[in-house]
């Protein structure tokens, strides 16, 4: 039953890039754009996710308890070393959230749709980063259990070059996974031309933060590319997120829809699928080497196999329902245009 809870430990995270990623990219196409383009973009983004974006964070929260739930050891690490960029993540998520509600639906429009605005815009951005920073963080090495100052306990563990690039490439995803969304929402072709542009200027970000994410893990000495390359399932799949390149771009030219998405989710997941696969069963580097396995670190049996059972029933029942609210709202869009 464990590797079942791992399972859907990985999955949920990945639902959630995908998802709750496009949801934060969509912030950050607005962040982007300019004038009559933007109003159009916040326009589209309502009636695209508007019915939908809460949900999205029910895979965070899927997350959060797996791991309060089935690895105490490794939740206990994450928010009290990491409770900072934790922290900011959170009021990214909030103030987004308000912000996306109170813009809508303010009785009075005056001057604080301009806030609104401006707190939507940015919280989409921060929350993204921060979510990345974390990620890189528990890789970096530099979560320190046993330190005894509080910049080496709760500054330094989230503060390098690392995590930071980390930040930066998993912005560029969620703005990528936007642009490549609303491509398909939209059947005003002048919109849909901008979308396009934009996808390829993100896949090209998304591309070079990457990069900066191989040169970073060079300087804080990880040797990420190297340990990639070196596994021949890591590698397959670096090869594989490459080659979906070129795909992707033929399909943005020809402006299919459907191959579109798919070829940018695989391209998502391929990547994420290299960097899992290399530290399984490891979810947490430390400095001192004694990492945190995810299978290692789990609670007992009983705590761990009523966890895993809870997560095939619930999902039995939940995500019929979620996927049938996505398909209704999705029939409801293909009515309108922009």
């Amino acid at each position: 039953m464990i590797y079942v809870v791992i399972a859907f430990l990985y999955l949920s995270i990945l639902l959630y890039i995908l998802f709750g990623g496009a949801d934060f990219g969509a912030g950050i196409i607005e962040l982007t754009s300019g004038g009559k383009v933007r109003t159009q973009v916040r326009t589209l983004t309502y009636k695209t996710i508007g019915p939908i974006w809460e949900a999205n964070h029910m895979w965070l929260i899927i997350v959060i308890v797996i791991l309060f739930v089935g690895f105490p050891a490794i939740y206990s690490i994450l928010s009290v070393h990491l409770h900072i960029p934790l922290l900011l993540m959170l009021f990214g998520i909030i103030g987004r959230g308000t912000a996306f509600i109170f813009r809508h639906y303010d009785a009075v429009k005056d001057d604080m749709q301009q806030v609104y605005n401006f707190i939507f815009t940015y919280s989409s951005f921060i929350t993204p980063l921060f979510l990345g920073i974390i990620a890189g963080s528990l890789l970096a090495g530099n979560i320190d259990p046993e330190a005894q100052t509080f910049s080496e306990g709760y500054i330094w563990t989230w503060i390098n070059y690392f995590s930071f690039a980390v930040g930066l490439f998993t912005v560029s995803i969620c703005g990528f996974l936007a642009a490549i969304y609303l491509t398909g929402e939209t059947k005003d072709e002048a919109m849909k031309t901008v979308f396009i542009r934009k996808s390829r200027l993100f896949n090209i970000t998304t591309v070079t933060t990457g990069g900066l994410v191989f040169i970073a893990a060079e300087i804080e000495g990880l040797k990420l590319m190297r340990e990639l390359i070196s596994q021949p399932v890591t590698l397959t799949a670096l090869i594989a997120a490459t080659l979906s390149l070129i795909l992707l771009w033929q399909f943005l030219k020809r402006r299919s829809k459907v191959r579109i998405r798919l070829t940018a989710g695989f391209q998502i997941t391929m990547i994420l699928f290299a960097v899992s696969y290399l530290y399984f069963p490891d979810f947490v580097v430390t400095s001192n080497g004694d990492n945190l396995s995810l299978l290692d670190a789990a609670a007992n049996k009983g705590p761990v196999d009523g966890l895993g059972w809870a997560l095939i029933m619930g999902s039995l029942f939940i995500l019929p329902a979620l996927f049938y609210l996505i398909y209704k709202f999705q029939k409801e869009n293909t009515r309108e245009t922009v």
